[in-house]
């Protein structure tokens, strides 16, 4: 049994129960988007965000209602998250599936997010939960801002390190600090305990987006080509800190490899090398990690128990895995 199923065990009941209610926030009367709902619901990845609403609702009492209509509703705005962001990056497939805007084009696809969005936000408004509607609608507002702080600084590839954890922590961290948010409010109705849950979502949110950067650097089989930020001109931490301290005349050769020459094998080659010589994979891994055991300081805050335990192999899994 590997990390992730041991931690789905501690919430398995919570997890079935959660299916059933999730599959019914997305029905429509409109077959093809029930036929599309369908297809999404079959694909659905490891569901880990679900998990952090569930188990840090666990760490402050006992699952409620709202506890399910907050995993439900991170689940649809992360979805709809996904598929707007197929048709902006123009990708065709998502975890070895076709995506949605494959298989039925952009327009289709952009009313399928904006769908799967008003469902998240009638859910809870259906039901009163202003506070968890409030934690997750900021998290959209900053996704959106880190996305286009992203597309602006990637154009002339101006990022420093300050700007580009200014992105992270926005585009991804920032999900995931409310669910966890949503996760206790929902089980507590504690400010505090909910301030607390946020924080350790935003420093694990920050180390899942830096491994998942440091993916590109090696050959780990994860759906997407190694390379494949540079083909983007996407500046993450290892490149950064690369260009940050190279000589200035490498550091002019790298830019113009990234503005020019950013889509030939050879040349992407080059860059990895380069990345890995600088130090700037180790360095990457250190903030990574560095982030980490501050959200593991967070966890020591809670009396220690399984759902504890489990929420720390969480984190673990989130840097430790290998896809």
């Amino acid at each position: 049994m590997n990390s992730i199923d041991s931690i789905q065990g501690l919430i398995k009941e919570e997890l079935v129960i959660f299916e059933e209610k999730f599959r019914q926030s997305v029905q429509s009367r409109v077959p093809l988007l029930d036929r599309i709902m369908q297809y999404i619901i079959k694909r659905k990845g490891k569901q880990v965000r679900p998990m952090f609403v569930f188990l840090s609702a666990r760490l402050s009492g006992p699952v409620t209602e709202s506890t399910y209509r907050a995993a439900a509703l991170v689940e649809l705005l992360h979805t709809a998250t996904l598929v707007h962001d197929d048709v902006v990056d123009e990708s065709y497939e998502r975890r070895g599936f076709f995506s949605i805007n494959a298989l039925w084009k952009n327009k289709i696809a952009v009313l399928v997010g904006d769908y799967l969005l008003s469902k998240g936000l009638l859910l809870s408004l259906n039901n009163n939960d202003f506070e968890i509607l409030k934690l997750l609608s900021d998290a959209v507002q900053k996704m959106s801002e880190g996305e286009l702080l992203q597309i602006e600084r990637s154009r002339n590839l101006n990022l420093s390190e300050e700007v580009y954890f200014e992105i992270i922590t926005n585009k991804t961290a920032s999900l995931l600090a409310s669910a966890c948010g949503a996760g206790a409010w929902s089980s507590s109705r504690d400010p505090h305990r909910t301030e607390l849950m946020k924080q350790f979502g935003e420093k694990t949110g920050i180390a899942f987006q830096i491994k998942d950067d440091l993916f590109d650097y090696g050959g780990a089989a994860i759906g997407k080509p190694t390379g494949n930020d540079i083909k983007e001109k996407k500046l993450t931490l290892p490149i950064i800190y690369t260009l940050n301290n190279a000589p200035r005349g490498r550091r002019r050769d790298l830019i113009y490899i990234l503005k020019n020459e950013n889509r030939q094998k050879k040349f992407i080659q080059q860059v990895i090398d380069e990345v890995h010589a600088s130090g700037g994979i180790a360095y990457a891994e250190q903030k990574m990690l560095a982030y980490r055991n501050e959200a593991l300081e967070i966890l020591e805050q809670f009396p220690q128990d399984a759902i504890r335990d489990g929420l720390e192999q969480l984190v673990r899994f989130t840097t430790d895995r290998t896809y």
